[in-house]
């Protein structure tokens, strides 16, 4: 096992004001209820690969949602490796760190970067709780985002959201319809038309590109 020196409260609070996006930056991402409850570390074993892909998963993915439905909110941030492995073998929610689709650890592979949160949009999360369909909100992704990986839960219809370089594009969920929706390499089963049908009522898509932020 891999002793970590103990980060110091300046450089960790210097990694938490890190911008990632135009509306986010790396503190939003590093609270963890695991972590406080458990007093299990959430710091980066990779900070500048950690940094890059926030970088590119809060630029592609939150900021257009963020410009299109206000307020977006993370529920499930970054998560180190060694947090995310206690979760898993204590059955805190939180899958293998070898699995594929882990998006928590931004930090495991510069190889294979993968990255995401689970997050909840409190304008679509009301309408959810008046009986308005998921899918509703994850075709609208499906055909405006580069995502990879959509995945619901039924708790305020809060999702992950995952981006990779190469996105696989899939949706699944558990709520009803449970399973997979969107396969990847798949088209959705309603085609586009009828996808945009569903989501004639959300605010008109106001994803602005920004400039790169440059590396220091």
């Amino acid at each position: 096992m891999v002793r970590r020196k103990p980060a110091s409260m300046w450089s960790l609070e210097t990694l938490g004001r890190e911008r990632l996006s135009k509306y986010f930056f790396m503190r939003e991402f590093l609270y963890s209820e695991i972590g406080n409850f458990h007093q299990v570390q959430n710091i980066p074993e990779d900070i500048d690969l950690t940094l890059q892909v926030g970088r590119a998963f809060c630029t592609e993915l939150l900021d257009p949602l963020h410009e299109t439905f206000g307020c977006v909110t993370v529920r499930s941030g970054y998560r180190s490796p060694l947090l995310n492995r206690y979760g898993n073998e204590n059955k805190l929610n939180c899958a293998r760190n070898n699995y594929p689709g882990e998006c928590h650890i931004w930090d495991r592979s510069p190889d294979a970067p993968i990255g995401g949160a689970t997050i909840v949009i409190p304008w679509f999360a009301d309408q959810y709780a008046q009986g308005r369909d998921w899918r509703d909100l994850a075709y609208w992704i499906h055909d405006h985002l580069p995502y990879s990986e959509q995945w619901y839960f039924p708790k305020l219809a809060a999702f992950n959201l995952t981006w990779e370089p190469t996105p696989r594009r899939t949706i699944s969920s558990y709520i009803a319809p449970r399973g997979k929706l969107v396969a990847a390499g798949v088209e959705p089963p309603e085609d586009r038309e009828t996808r945009a049908e569903r989501y004639t009522d959300f605010p008109r898509f106001r994803g602005i590109a920004q400039p790169a932020i440059p590396e220091t």
